[in-house]
């Protein structure tokens, strides 16, 4: 009983840290940089350029980190899945249907998360 507590405490943990890593690419996508607007009351094209082209980088490193957290916590997650359904089905091979249809339908659900981060990747540098 402790060792599935302790799991699911586990997964909640890692849930959290990928939350609280994504909320924060995208707080360092929607960074605006003041030097563009000082910039550009100033008129100082070069600067302003510059400021900007730095804005555009910062989107594409958030949206870099945000797709590749979720693409590896979705890969751990499926492999972590796909394991305990194969040892599911050795230890009760009568059973192999209905494992696989619940793999089957929690891999869909992982593959959704990680589809959701890549939409939230997209809409950072194309949209912000």
């Amino acid at each position: 009983m402790t060792s599935r507590l302790t799991k699911t405490l586990l997964v909640v943990l890692c849930f959290a840290v990928f939350a609280a890593i994504l909320v924060a690419t995208v707080s360092l996508a929607l960074d605006s940089s003041p030097t563009a607007f000082a910039a550009e009351e100033n008129g100082s094209d070069d600067t302003a350029a510059a400021a900007t082209d730095d804005a555009t980088g910062d989107k594409a490193l958030a949206a870099a980190i945000a797709i590749g957290l979720a693409a590896a916590g979705g890969a751990i997650g499926m492999g972590l899945s796909i394991a305990k359904a194969s040892e599911s089905i050795a230890r009760q091979p009568e059973a192999k249907n209905d494992i696989r249809t619940t793999m089957m339908l929690g891999l869909v659900f992982i593959e959704t998360a990680i589809i959701y981060a890549l939409i939230v990747a997209i809409l950072v540098v194309f949209v912000l």
